[in-house]
């Protein structure tokens, strides 16, 4: 039964209501997360398991063969010159890569580790008969468990935290439990990070030069000033994830994208999503697409007028935007010149990690809790995407700051992503439902105004962004906007992470990133054959967007009036605006 059956039938009934109110208390102990989910995958693991004498007798062998390998590295594990390792850490785990963990004993202790972790992970998976989605939670339940007692966590088998005690006389364990003193207050008081405070929106970030010319219950409208004297003659219209602030796109001046667009000639309109409150619980999808992006787009029609508009979406913000062009397309509505998606989803079907957090029963148990609230709580979301890396946003954080004694660093990204928002009851329980769990967008079956909306619709040239590193929209499941539309798309594979991928200033090396385009009448390209065979190019992405996007912009113009007076557009305040300081 989906959530929306449950909730038809529960209204009203006091023993429904009793079970919303239990399910609510324990969620807010469990951080949202449904403990039933994780007993009924570790069920169906142990019970195939335990008839099947043939994984059994598979695993006795390999603990016996890497009991083998353990023992004879011991006899070497002195001479460094003579030890190699008998095991190699998973791809990206560079926790044992310095000098120090290569002598004995901490040698010792981290390949101890990497083989029992090894044998954990055949122990989780490829047993016949589990769920696919039940192994992939033991697999990552386990990985979190064994995380948390690696080596590198205790001041007894880390060499980094043995010297650094030797260094300082156990100064470090002193200034340790005082960072996690003030570290569990500010947890308690729902405060952000030390440091994080520095990087106040409209004082050392978001200070690109704009102004708020519209205002509705659900969002800001900023215009950002032009610093060119001509402009391109379409505007861009970005619209961010709710999620998040959206000044993730206007950090630093250094790393600003608007700034960056700006200087380039743009006419930028940004949409500001208010942080919503328990009043705000029944403002649903559709709100979010007439209230933020078709209210927007009236708005930019008037600023300039008979125009069309460049539509940029980033993750969540990137989905709606391609439901709302697509219910455009179907109706003949021909205001977007053209479609710019940073890290979005239109297929769910393989979601990433995050899907581990998403089945039926999960959905269930986050829908009372929100139910109770009338929103989820940033502080429950931000608990999810810690674990999803654990071993750089949480074990790293531990042993620097409360082993090693450390002050840990703060920067403008770092402190964005402590600044989340809330998610209404609604909207988020038809996200988790439509998309989801049932993928209703990539299958027709998704409706705007009674009827169902088909991305196929789309024939505005597409520019998509996908980032290696993603763990919330993996950049293959990025990719399947090739399948699902029927209209030119140029795809770029960028390095980083789902923000830091984004967020690829010019003039950084470091970033590679791969960009081809697709023509409509083309044949398909699977993901792995386009990421082996399209070249590597060094640098930012950012330049290659801007020649697309003037490919399909017709000339340059003055820049448009701040708002626009005569229809009552006319500037409420500077940006960055009201919304984007709600706590």
């Amino acid at each position: 039964m989906s959530g929306g059956e449950r909730e038809a039938e529960g209204k009203g009934d006091l023993h429904a209501t009793t079970d919303r109110m239990a399910h609510a208390s324990l969620g807010r102990l469990t951080g949202g997360v449904s403990p039933i989910a994780i007993m009924q995958a570790f069920s169906d693991w142990t019970w195939h398991l335990s008839i099947s004498p043939g994984k059994q007798a598979q695993l006795i062998e390999e603990m016996g063969h890497e009991m083998s390998r353990l023992w004879g590295f011991l006899p070497h594990s002195m001479n460094e010159e003579e030890c190699k390792p008998c095991v190699e850490p998973l791809p990206h785990d560079d926790r044992f890569a310095g000098e120090e963990w290569q002598k004995w004993p901490y040698n010792v202790f981290s390949q101890s580790f990497l083989l029992t972790q090894q044998w954990w992970n055949r122990a989780s998976t490829g047993v016949d008969g589990v769920d696919p989605h039940h192994e992939d939670i033991v697999k990552f339940t386990i990985r979190q468990l064994l995380d948390g007692f690696a080596p590198t966590n205790s001041p007894l088998t880390n060499p980094n935290v043995a010297r650094r005690t030797l260094e300082t006389g156990g100064r470090n364990f002193i200034d340790g439990y005082m960072h996690f003193l003030e570290d569990a207050r500010r947890m308690m008081m729902h405060e952000p990070p030390v440091g994080a405070e520095t990087f106040r929106p409209g004082e050392t970030v978001a200070v690109t030069p704009g102004k708020v010319i519209y205002r509705n219950r659900l969002m800001e409208l900023i215009q950002y000033s032009p610093t060119t004297d001509t402009v391109k003659s379409e505007p861009l219209l970005v619209i961010p994830a709710w999620i998040m602030k959206y000044y993730i796109l206007d950090l630093s001046p250094h790393n600003s994208l608007v700034r960056w667009l700006v200087a380039q000639g743009y006419t930028v309109l940004m949409v500001s999503w208010k942080n919503p409150d328990a009043e705000d619980r029944d403002l649903g999808m559709e709100d979010y697409r007439k209230l933020g992006i078709m209210e927007a787009l009236e708005v930019v029609n008037a600023v300039v007028p008979d125009r069309k508009i460049h539509g940029v979406g980033y993750c969540l913000g990137g989905t709606l935007l391609s439901i709302a062009a697509a219910a455009m397309a179907r109706d003949g509505d021909e205001r977007l010149a053209s479609l710019t998606l940073f890290a979005s989803e239109t297929d769910f079907e393989e979601a990433g990690e995050l899907e581990l957090f998403i089945d039926e029963s999960q959905v269930s148990f986050l829908q009372d809790l929100m139910w109770h609230q009338g929103y989820l709580d940033k502080w429950q979301m931000r608990g999810t995407f810690v674990f999803l890396r654990s071993n750089d946003l949480l074990w790293s954080a531990f042993v620097k700051s409360y082993l090693m004694g450390e002050t840990l660093p703060m920067f403008d990204l770092m402190a964005w992503s402590t600044d989340s928002t809330r998610m209404t009851y609604r909207m988020h329980s038809e996200y988790l439902e439509r998309l989801y769990l049932e993928n209703a967008l990539a299958k027709g079956d998704y409706f705007v105004d009674d009827f169902s909306v088909v991305l196929s619709d789309i024939k505005v040239p597409i520019f998509a962004v996908g980032t290696r590193t993603d763990h919330i929209a993996p950049w293959k499941s990025v990719y399947k906007i090739h399948l699902l539309t029927d209209t030119n798309v140029t795809f770029t594979l960028t390095s980083g992470g789902h923000n830091a991928g984004v967020i690829s200033e010019p003039g950084k090396r470091k970033h590679v990133y791969q960009i081809a385009d697709k023509h409509a009448d083309a044949s398909y390209v699977a993901p792995e054959t386009w990421h082996e065979k399209v070249p590597e190019r060094q640098g930012s992405w950012w330049p290659e967007w801007h020649r697309w996007l003037l490919e399909h912009s017709s000339g340059e113009t003055p820049p448009p009036p701040m708002g626009a007076a005569e229809t009552g557009h006319t500037p409420l305040e500077d940006a960055p605006g009201h919304y984007v300081l709600q706590q």
